[in-house]
């Protein structure tokens, strides 16, 4: 994103490069909150599957449109649009619940962070390696003409080709999981005991009957707000906050020249930096968190997340010095001896690298990997936390929404607030902490706070609170007495 608004002709100061970048990844937030409840109402009159569906086809035409930008109001427009498509994420976990049990919610769920991040890491690093492939790859693209003219569409092509196949898939597979009536209707399979199923159980079966539940009474969002909820909420709003400044400064560091206090990477190296994080978010997510939530519960997952993730702003930064040492040595024909530490250089098929550059690898790889498992084991308990919240399932889909709706309320201020803070302390040039620490600072700051206020959240959310008022499970109960 900061290669691409660079080289818009409406963009004439480098410095102002990163606040640009900031206002097109913010209006996608901006659209996408505004768009996250009228979403969820439709679904709720015209079921899961259609919204979703729509969503996707929506996704594939805007992501193809943002590909063709050749000015930045160009993006801006497309990339409004691509928000508005995909403000239905909260219908995604609506269905996600409604398709599971007891027995299998919680691994459901963590599956959903996982999506997120592995979209998130290798959609990235996809779009870094394949932007602007004429210069990159001469050999495949150097006689397109298309490319040559829009460096930016191939990217921007495959994820269309990737959101295309889901829509395909989801048209001819995916069944609908709620049920439309006048009252609230749903499988029979949901309203029998949790002891008798487990995981191995199909979470959707054909062919049966429908259970019909009496309306209950209707419990505004005012009630749902209990002090528990709203205190999970700003730790869940702070901690989204310093997430959604960071995504969008590791790009923006990553690209900014080293004496700027940056890396000095490419395209091609920034794609690199989000490969090296996830891989480890495919172990993390599927392998070692089930076991660290089932041990240790969620709520001391979630914090433990917060912790991890606050070191990591702080050092991040650091690297700028190794980066600056290296940068005239990155790669060299013969070995050289490195600025820093008086050693050789390093030699690899691929050339000789300076020491400096390899440590500045090693420690960025590690930092990632602090990221991730912060990342996974803060947003994953979250979305585990708001469901366990709610007073019945059938306050699941709000509970959600409500959470959806504050973390698209941080995606716009997060990277506004990056964006500003590291634009203005290039342009001042002052010392330590207002350099290019100062960015990195906040969403330290930030998570801190988070994670202060996370000790105060008592530990019933670890326990599926609507599991014991469920009145479906109710209702089923009275009609085998």
């Amino acid at each position: 994103m900061y290669k691409m608004v660079s080289e818009f002709d409406a963009i004439k100061d480098p410095k102002e490069v990163a606040f640009y970048a900031g206002l097109i990844l913010t209006s996608l937030s901006i659209c996408q909150t505004f768009s996250v409840m009228y979403w969820g109402r439709l679904s709720d009159k015209i079921g899961r599957r259609p919204v979703l569906l729509m969503g996707l086809f929506g996704d594939t035409v805007t992501t193809l449109l943002f590909g063709f930008s050749k000015s930045y109001r160009w993006a801006l427009v497309t990339r409004c649009l691509n928000g508005i498509c995909v403000g239905n994420s909260p219908v995604a976990k609506s269905a996600v619940a409604e398709m599971s049990d007891d027995s299998n919610r919680p691994r459901m769920m963590a599956l959903l962070p996982l999506i997120w991040n592995f979209g998130s890491v290798f959609g990235a690093a996809i779009g870094g390696m394949l932007a602007n492939p004429v210069e990159k790859y001469p050999r495949f693209f150097g006689d397109s003409v298309i490319f040559k003219e829009f460096p930016y569409l191939l990217p921007c092509l495959v994820s269309a080709c990737v959101t295309l196949t889901c829509l395909f898939v989801g048209f001819f597979r995916f069944e609908e999981t709620l049920v439309i009536n006048n009252r609230t209707v749903v499988p029979a399979s949901q309203t029998q005991q949790s002891g008798s199923r487990n995981e191995a159980t199909p979470l959707l079966r054909q062919q049966e009957e429908n259970v019909v539940v009496e309306q209950q009474p209707e419990v505004t969002l005012r009630q749902l707000l209990t002090p528990i909820v709203i205190h999970v909420l700003i730790t869940n709003s702070l901690m989204s906050i310093a997430s959604a400044m960071s995504d969008q400064l590791l790009p923006i560091f990553s690209a900014t020249e080293p004496r700027e206090g940056g890396l000095g990477f490419d395209t091609r190296q920034v794609g690199y930096t989000y490969f090296v994080s996830g891989f480890a978010v495919l172990y993390i997510q599927l392998v070692a968190y089930p076991r660290w939530a089932l041990k240790c519960g969620s709520l001391l997952c979630y914090q433990s997340g917060l912790k991890i993730m606050t070191p990591y702003f702080i050092f991040m930064p650091f690297l700028s010095i190794l980066a600056r040492q290296a940068e005239n040595i990155m790669l060299t024909l013969s070995p050289e001896k490195s600025v820093l530490l008086s050693l050789p250089a390093i030699p690899t098929p691929w050339g000789s690298y300076s020491v400096e550059y390899m440590l500045l690898w090693l420690l960025l790889a590690f930092l990632l990997l602090v990221r991730i498992t912060g990342n996974t084991l803060a947003f994953t308990s979250i979305n585990l936390i708001t469901s366990n919240t709610a007073p019945s399932r059938n306050y699941l889909g709000i509970m959600n929404g409500t959470q959806q709706l504050v973390m698209g309320i941080t995606r716009i201020v997060g990277p506004l607030i990056s964006g500003s803070a590291w634009s203005w302390s290039l342009k001042h040039g002052l010392p330590y902490p207002f350099n290019h620490h100062f960015a990195w600072l906040l969403c330290a700051a930030a998570m801190a706070i988070a994670s202060f206020m996370s000790h105060a959240i008592p530990d019933s959310v670890n326990k599926f609170a609507s599991g014991n008022a469920n009145p479906v499970a109710a209702n089923a109960d009275e009609r085998e007495e």
